[in-house]
């Protein structure tokens, strides 16, 4: 397994004071943990965008994009360079493992910018008027999120009192699609902000449910060894 994992949050996971780390990053690294208590293969590239943000997209950037490769003048390619090489990664990765928090109901402004920087026409979408009213279509396909995020409050699930409020997981589950993600996983922590009983319970099956998908994929791999033996 190749995995791409893009970590959001502001916070990192070393604070001295506990409730200060950032929890999205801690489920990210409980599932790599997990990997590797499973003795699971695989190789990893990280891509930090809350410690380390993307430049936001402007007008020459979109000149670049579309600009037929060959006739891009030097100053456009370096407009696209980052771009560039964070659509490699996006490529080279079987599976996203993306940790991030909600802010204001929806995505990091950084982590936007990551989409925005790799949602690219002619490299993971195609655009074509002769589909009519629904002309984009990924170009990239078999790809795997798994989606692990943490809020201030609770309900953001399908039927909660929030629903309506989360702008984070469906938002990203729109925009995945068009880097070719069939398959998800994705795992919550609520109630952060009201740090009570609900909140450590949250979090104690956030991580059970984090370390059942790392399991779920080992066995997987298992699986495919011994098919491949046979």
């Amino acid at each position: 397994m190749k995995i791409l994992r893009i970590d959001a949050s502001v916070r990192g996971d070393t604070n001295e004071k506990h409730s200060y780390r950032s929890i999205s990053r801690q489920l990210g690294n409980a599932f790599m943990e997990r990997l590797e208590m499973n003795k699971f293969h695989y190789e990893i590239k990280l891509r930090d965008v809350g410690k380390t943000p993307p430049a936001f997209i402007d007008e020459n950037w979109l000149a670049a994009c579309f600009t037929p490769e060959e006739k891009r003048t030097t100053e456009q390619k370096q407009a696209l360079a980052l771009s560039d090489e964070l659509f490699d990664e996006l490529v080279w990765a079987d599976t996203l493992l993306m940790t991030t928090p909600m802010y204001n109901y929806g995505m990091p402004a950084a982590l936007k910018a990551w989409f925005d920087q790799v949602s690219r026409v002619n490299k993971t979408f195609s655009f074509d008027l002769a589909r009519g009213d629904f002309p984009i279509a990924p170009l990239l396909s078999g790809k795997r999120l798994i989606l692990l995020s943490s809020t201030g409050e609770f309900g953001f699930e399908a039927g909660g009192v929030r629903e309506q409020m989360n702008h984070l997981a469906p938002h990203i589950r729109t925009l995945c699609h068009y880097l070719g993600v069939e398959q998800l996983d994705e795992v919550q922590v609520q109630y952060q902000e009201f740090a009570d009983h609900r909140h450590q319970a949250s979090i104690e099956r956030g991580f059970a449910e984090v370390k059942a998908i790392a399991d779920r994929l080992s066995d997987d791999a298992v699986v495919q060894r011994e098919s491949a033996c046979a």
